[in-house]
C-alpha cells in the first residue's frame, strides 16, 4: 500500500525458503480432525485441483464445490508459488516477499477467535470448532490489490454468514469489526510505525452476510500457509485486497463503522469501503488496469479491472442509490 519495496516481488525464493517444512508445527492438530472425520466434505475432491498435484507445502483440506452464485470463476488460476510467495502482510515485513521470509514464526496452534459485541451468543471459538461449524467449500475467486495487481486463487471455507448466524448479532449491530494477531514475538513487522496495531478491518453487517464473503482456511486444497494468513482469515472477492484480514483472533458486532487501519492511517487514499471500481482513481496512480501476476511477460498486455472486480451481479445491490466516488 503506502510503502513500495526494495524489490520488485517477481522474484521468487527456493520453494525451501518459502516453505522450511512440508507441515508447519501445530499442522498436526489439523491432521488428526481430518482423520477423525471432523471436516465435513472430507472425502472429497477440490475440482480446481482435478489432474493437477497439490503443492504439498500443507496439510491437504478437501472441499466440496460451492454452489453459491459467483463463487467458482472459469479464470486460470494463478500458480501457487506466485500466490504463496508475492503477499502483503505487513506484519511480517512491507516487502512482498518479507511475509514468506519470515512468517515461519508464526504460532497457529492453539489458536482462539473471540466474537463481542452487540451478540445475542457472545463466545470464543478454537480452531476446532470453526472448522466443524460448516462444511467446508471451494471457492475460485479473483482477488485484486489496491496496487494494481492482481491473482485468481482457490479458497477453502464457508461463508462468513454461518458463524454469524450462530451468535445472534441484535438488531442494534451495524457493522462488523475484525481484529487480527499482533504479537511483538513473532512479527517482526509491529517495530515498524506503517500502522497503528493491531490491524483492524470493518465490514458493513450486510456485506458480512453476503455469501460471497468467505471465512478461509485453506487455498490450492491446503490449509493456509503462514504468509497468506493461516490459520483463517477473511476473504472479500469484490473488494480491494487489504479489507480480507489475515490471522483473525477477534470478531465485534459494533453499531458504529470501524476506524481502519488504512482508513485511519490516509483516509483519503483507503476509504472504509475499498469496492473495486475502475473510475474511481487512488490518488497516487489509475484503478482502470491491473497487472495479472503470472502474465508479466515481455509483451503482457494489462487486463481492464472490472467494478466490483466482476461480482457486480452479485453485490451490486448491496451499494444501490451511493455515491461510489464519495463512499470509495
Amino acid at each position: 500500500m503506502l510503502i513500495r519495496g526494495r524489490d520488485t516481488g517477481f522474484t521468487h525464493p527456493h520453494a525451501s525458503e518459502i516453505t522450511p517444512r512440508a507441515l508447519y508445527e501445530g499442522r498436526r492438530d489439523l491432521l488428526k480432525l481430518m482423520a477423525g472425520g471432523v471436516l465435513a466434505g472430507g472425502a472429497l475432491g477440490n475440482t480446481w485441483a482435478q489432474g493437477t498435484a497439490r503443492p504439498g507445502k500443507e496439510a491437504a483440506l478437501p472441499a466440496g464445490k460451492s454452489a453459491v452464485a459467483g463463487a467458482m470463476t472459469m479464470e486460470k488460476v494463478t500458480a501457487y508459488k506466485d500466490a504463496a510467495s508475492y503477499n502483503n502482510f505487513y506484519e511480517f515485513g512491507t516487502d512482498k516477499s518479507d511475509p514468506a521470509r519470515n512468517a515461519h514464526t508464526l504460532k497457529t496452534s492453539p489458536w482462539v477467535v473471540e466474537v463481542e459485541g452487540l451478540v445475542k451468543k457472545p463466545g470464543k471459538f478454537d480452531l476446532e470448532q470453526l472448522l466443524k461449524l460448516s462444511p467446508m467449500e471451494e471457492r475460485i475467486y479473483r482477488l485484486r490489490c489496491v496496487e494494481g495487481w492482481s491473482m485468481v486463487i482457490p479458497w477453502e471455507g464457508y461463508s462468513l454468514s454461518e458463524l454469524i448466524k450462530r451468535v445472534e448479532p441484535q438488531g442494534s449491530a451495524k457493522y462488523v469489526e475484525f481484529v487480527t494477531l499482533a504479537d511483538k514475538a513473532t512479527m517482526p513487522g509491529l517495530r515498524s510505525g506503517v500502522l497503528d496495531w493491531p490491524y483492524v478491518e470493518g465490514l458493513r453487517l450486510d456485506e458480512a452476510m453476503h455469501p460471497l464473503t468467505l471465512l478461509g482456511f485453506g487455498m490450492y486444497g491446503e490449509v493456509l500457509p503462514r504468509q497468506n494468513g493461516a490459520p483463517v482469515r477473511l476473504v472479500v472477492p469484490w473488494k480491494y485486497g487489504f479489507k480480507s484480514v489475515k490471522s483473525i483472533v477477534k470478531i465485534r458486532f459494533v453499531e458504529k463503522e470501524p476506524h481502519t487501519a488504512w482508513n485511519k492511517a490516509a483516509a483519503n487514499e483507503y476509504g472504509f469501503y475499498s469496492n473495486v471500481n475502475p473510475d474511481v482513481d487512488h490518488p497516487r496512480w489509475s484503478q482502470a488496469t491491473e497487472r495479472r501476476i503470472g502474465e508479466d511477460g515481455l509483451f503482457a498486455k494489462k487486463r481492464k479491472t472490472l467494478l466490483f472486480n466482476g461480482y457486480e451481479a452479485q453485490v451490486g445491490q448491496l451499494y444501490a442509490g451511493m455515491d461510489l466516488r464519495k463512499n470509495y
